[in-house]
């Protein structure tokens, strides 16, 4: 799953379920044609194994035109493509309720008008209300806070790498634990543009080190057996096909956390990486997502079914 970064204040959006090879030339086509500034394009893969595409408008957009330009990638399927508007006062209340305080261990992460919640020993992390996507309310980011909090009671991390850092929560979270430096990449430079902006705002800017490329395929990234722990919450096809890379830049007895995972998707992706030694070690499911921890050697006693807890 992608978790997309919102225009400030979407009046329109654009939604259509289709196959994942069209979810994704759809996305390309949407992202490269449209300024990013205005315009933002998500498509991820529903529980019935279909693809979800949406695009939020800051303004109306030409939809009669927008037809025609999916006209090249879904033929005469174009004009299945649903246009809604967007009510502001709905949208604003909307995005206010989804940041609602979450808590992950002694992580806290809350928008700007919740600040009064934050305690003592929290480590806060602070997402503003225009950012409402991506802020550890889905079960993938809220799995991948609660595998962090688990690790940070067992060692303290050294190198953090988080791979597919989105609004860059994860890579904040461990560079306010751990106040070392963590590297965060990400496939979109608008992605990388928005997660340096919320590490500023929570004061950890001089802790992370930002790349825009696919995977670990950037000099930061790239560098066998250094990191110690290493986040990649993306979606179950890409996963398998960066086994390789993600398990080579993992420390001999570094912990890997991957999530973006449906249930059905887990045998293939452990598989993937039990092919470069890696196994089973935790296993969690939120919200239908599942959120896998593995380290080298065999799996630990126990994991072989699922950990269910509820979500929040």
């Amino acid at each position: 799953m992608y978790e997309g970064l919102l225009p400030p204040n979407p009046t329109h959006v654009l939604r259509f379920d289709t196959d994942e090879n069209a979810a994704q030339a759809m996305t390309a086509l949407l992202g490269e044609v449209f300024d990013p500034a205005e315009t933002a394009v998500a498509s991820f893969e529903t529980e019935d194994g279909h693809w979800h595409v949406e695009a939020y408008f800051a303004h109306a957009p030409d939809e009669a035109g927008v037809r025609d330009l999916l006209r090249l990638v879904i033929g005469d399927r174009a004009d299945e493509v649903t246009f809604s508007a967007i009510a502001q006062k709905d949208w604003v209340r909307a995005s206010l309720d989804g940041l609602k305080p979450v808590r992950a261990g002694r992580f806290l992460v809350h928008g700007s008008h919740d600040r009064h919640t934050v305690r003592t020993n929290d480590i806060a992390i602070e997402i503003d209300a225009a950012l409402a996507f991506g802020t550890g309310h889905h079960g993938t980011t809220l799995g991948c806070l609660l595998s962090l909090a688990d690790e940070l009671r067992r060692r303290r991390p050294q190198r953090v790498l988080d791979v597919g850092t989105g609004t860059g929560i994860l890579a904040l979270a461990a560079a306010r634990a751990v106040r070392r430096t963590v590297v965060a990449g990400d496939i979109d430079p608008v992605a990388v543009a928005v997660a340096r902006a919320n590490a500023r705002l929570n004061g950890a800017g001089q802790f992370i080190r930002y790349y825009a490329a696919p995977g670990v395929r950037h000099a930061l990234a790239n560098r066998p057996r250094r990191f110690d722990l290493v986040f990649a919450n993306i979606l179950a096809k890409p996963l398998r096909q960066l086994a390789p890379a993600i398990a080579g830049v993992l420390s001999g007895p570094g912990t890997l956390v991957l999530s973006g995972l449906l249930p059905r998707d887990v045998p293939g992706v452990l598989s993937a990486y039990a092919a470069q030694g890696l196994r089973l070690w935790k296993r969690s499911e939120r919200e239908g997502w599942a959120t896998l921890v593995l380290r080298r050697g065999g799996a630990a006693p126990g994991t072989a079914r699922a950990h269910r807890r509820p979500a929040g």
